[in-house]
């Protein structure tokens, strides 16, 4: 191998470390430390009563950065999320489905009566046909339908937390809900 070879693959290694570190950095710096505010009572009119997270979203809230709480309205599931520092832990909703056997189908984003932008899907496993809506947003007044997108501005410090992420679960008319 020639030494132009040699130099053009350390080169590349020494750039991809280097890009590599970037995130991990800026991570390391952005952390809320504060108090998390509290869970809403009420969500779009609707009181909420808090619900169990199950065995399994207990263990997962175990390592999360931030919190985790699920509510409902007695017609959706809603599920709250704050976080304290930019993470990959913070996954989009569609994700957990897939992983929990359920075929997912992206439908266009959409701005609710009060100006919110969410980003939508179809969740569906045999006869359950379920609508998700999620979002995040920032105590400033920044909003996010893309968890990526999220998280890239959160590493690079383009805004500040804590973060609140919902998700919004909902039977499909003509479906029957899971548990």
């Amino acid at each position: 191998m020639a030494i132009r070879d040699l130099i053009i693959r350390a080169t590349f290694l020494a750039i991809c470390v280097v890009t590599a570190l970037v995130p991990s950095r800026a991570l390391n710096r952005q952390t809320f430390s504060g108090p998390l505010p509290d869970w809403p009572q009420d969500w779009e009119g609707a009181q909420l009563q808090q619900i169990p997270l199950s065995d399994r979203d207990q263990k997962f809230n175990e390592n999360f950065p931030g919190r985790i709480a699920k509510f409902t309205d007695g017609q959706r599931e809603i599920i709250f999320r704050w976080v304290t520092t930019a993470s990959r832990q913070l996954h989009s909703s569609a994700d957990c489905f897939r992983g929990a056997g359920f075929a997912v189908t992206p439908h266009p984003a959409i701005r609710d009566e009060s100006g919110q932008r969410w980003s939508c899907f179809l969740a569906a496993r045999g006869e359950h046909r379920l609508l998700v809506r999620e979002r995040i947003a920032d105590q400033h007044g920044q909003e996010w339908t893309d968890v990526s997108a999220w998280f890239w501005s959160a590493a690079l410090q383009r805004t500040q937390g804590p973060w609140l992420s919902v998700t919004i679960v909902e039977t499909e008319v003509g479906s029957q809900m899971t548990n």
